[in-house]
């Protein structure tokens, strides 16, 4: 009976060390498997159902909240005082993107165009379409630098030319009109004399562009040959470097087209993406680590180098001629208008700019960008990018609509887009990215446990056994002895 209970304990023994192995190779082959299953589902493929959709039609609700900066004083701004504004907004779009045009190559690479629809959200904003507010009138200031250094007659006649059109130096017209367009004598007359100076044709907008326009034809990388390629550009319209900028560094496409990114990455991985709105190549840095709803994400966010000038930061210099820190000069790719780019309210930029206008306070919390990326995927679980929209004026001689305005980069609006993982994909990304690794994490660490038990309990039965064998066959000695005195005794 001893032996047999010997003979189970042993068996608990070899099972406790099988265990224990079994554990052990999970803890190795475990985040191998995981990995794997990564790099299948974060390939750009078709058959990948759930990342290919998300890729393809962008299922998360994504918005644009449009802030305008009303004028308060124009009448004291052509005298030459400071500009004075105040916040009108949020005006909310729910922003629709769907790619088309979806075509696969032999390299590894797909091409695609994708295509933005915004529609007007009254119930998620603070005002209507119909609001009326006061903004720099871009034809007439924009025109007015342009024309700086042509011969004064030039400049007279394109004062006659506003006035006949009764164009003034700020607009007072509604929402809806300054953001898709409004008909206007001056840009008709443009388009038919002098076609192609007006970056558009039809009626004239902060975003008449935007609106059922796609962003240009990306060419990407599939992840299919090399996953830490996957969603980087490969090509931009045919181009695989701009001309829009002085130096090739501010002229490369830099990393993807700005939605997803390589899986694995670490707090020194950094965010780069081309922007065709903003004409260049950006980099996010990481900042912290953070979660949401339990799943753990790297925040990445604008350095404060970004929008540079070429003095503080000396790979922006291509991006000049510059003005003060905190501004990018987009007017090469911007018909020549002289227009800026920067951080909503100069947020991160030379402190001058605020001194030139009364009514801005910039603050991390509601004029800083961010991403937040689910670091083994790629995949952004929130998205905040804010930019601000500024025209560079001043007074220009022969056109009398400048009058005494003071050199100013004068802030118009600032938009926000911004969406966040929610509903059934999170759901689906929760578990698949979340619960089963950790139940995976539990399950080696609890083999292990389970082993290491069995063999404790199993080791002590076995001790136990043997030593109870041995006991009595200590005693079964003795009595024998004690069987063969009394034998001979008698």
């Amino acid at each position: 009976m001893a032996m047999d209970k010997s003979k189970v304990a042993i068996g608990f023994i070899v099972a406790g060390v099988l265990t224990v192995f079994f554990g052990t190779v999970l803890t190795f082959v475990g985040p191998i498997i995981i990995d794997d299953q990564v790099v299948k589902n974060t390939v750009i493929d078709p058959k990948n159902e759930m990342s290919y959709t998300m890729w393809k039609d962008v299922p998360v609700p994504f918005y644009m909240s449009v802030y305008f900066f009303n004028v308060l004083n124009p009448k004291e701004i052509l005298d030459g005082e400071k500009p004075m504004v105040e916040q009108k907004g949020p005006y909310v779009y729910r922003k629709r993107i769907q790619k088309d045009n979806i075509t696969f190559h032999a390299n590894g690479t797909v091409s695609y165009r994708e295509y933005r629809t915004y529609f007007f959200e009254p119930s998620m904003s603070s005002g209507n379409e119909s609001d009326v507010v006061t903004i720099p009138n871009m034809l007439v200031l924009g025109a007015a630098v342009m024309m700086e250094n042509m011969p004064f007659p030039v400049r007279l006649m394109m004062s006659a030319t506003f006035k006949t059109f009764k164009e003034g130096t700020f607009l007072t017209k509604p929402v809806g009109e300054l953001m898709w367009g409004y008909d206007s004598g001056l840009v008709d007359f443009l388009n038919k004399y002098l076609p192609g100076m007006l970056p558009t044709s039809g009626k004239f907008g902060l975003f008449a562009d935007f609106n059922s326009s796609n962003t240009g034809l990306f060419t990407i990388h599939t992840g299919k040959d090399d996953i830490r390629k996957v969603h980087k550009v490969d090509s931009w319209n045919g181009l695989t470097e701009l001309n829009y900028w002085r130096t090739p560094q501010c002229n490369m496409i830099n990393g993807t087209a700005g939605q997803m990114w390589p899986p694995f990455m670490t707090r020194e991985s950094t965010l780069p993406f081309y922007s065709p709105d903003a004409c260049r190549s950006m980099e996010l840095v990481y900042q912290r680590d953070g979660q949401m709803k339990g799943i753990p994400l790297y925040r990445y966010v604008a350095p404060k180098t970004l929008f540079a000038n070429g003095t503080d930061y000396a790979p922006n210099e291509g991006f000049c001629p510059c003005r003060q820190s905190g501004l990018l000069n987009v007017s090469s790719c911007r018909h020549n208008s002289p227009v800026f780019i920067s951080h909503p309210h100069f947020f991160n930029a030379d402190p001058v700019l605020l001194d030139y206008v009364l009514g801005l306070n910039p603050t991390e919390d509601e004029h800083g960008l961010f991403i937040d990326i689910h670091p083994l995927t790629g995949v952004p679980l929130n998205v905040s990018i804010r930019l601000q929209l500024n025209l560079y004026m001043k007074r220009v001689s022969g056109i009398t609509e400048t009058g005494k305005i003071s050199e100013v980069v004068m802030p118009m609006i600032w938009f926000e887009e911004s969406g966040y993982i929610d509903g059934p994909i999170l759901t689906t990304f929760h578990t698949n990215l979340v619960i089963l690794p950790s139940v995976m994490e539990y399950m080696q660490y609890g083999f292990i446990t389970l082993g290491l038990v069995t063999i404790v309990i199993a080791a002590l039965v076995h001790h136990k056994v043997k030593a109870s064998f041995t006991e009595n066959g200590v005693h079964y000695q003795e009595r024998k002895e004690k069987c063969t005195i009394n034998n001979s005794e008698k």
